[in-house]
């Protein structure tokens, strides 16, 4: 089964946005973790994957981990294909 996280700075990352509606459009269930209600997901996203900046994205698949950093349509896709 797919899980996919959204990272989201909070409703004013535009991006953040982007992402999440555009997978939820593709059919693909998104849980949002808002970074600044959440000091250890934040610690995680910056400390643990390395991100600098929203939204970050967290795939797993049940057999590995995948994750990248901004609007990324061909991730999204990519995520999406997977899904279906």
């Amino acid at each position: 089964m797919l899980s996919v996280t959204v990272y989201s700075t909070g409703p004013a990352c535009i991006r953040c946005k982007m992402t999440k509606d555009k997978l939820e459009a593709k059919g693909v269930h998104v849980d949002v973790v808002e970074l600044a209600e959440n000091p250890a997901a934040r610690e995680y996203v910056t400390e643990e994957l390395g991100y600098s900046e929203a939204p970050v994205v967290v795939v797993e698949d049940g057999t590995g981990q995948d994750h990248w950093s901004g609007f990324r349509p061909e991730q999204i896709n990519r995520v999406a294909a997977a899904a279906a």
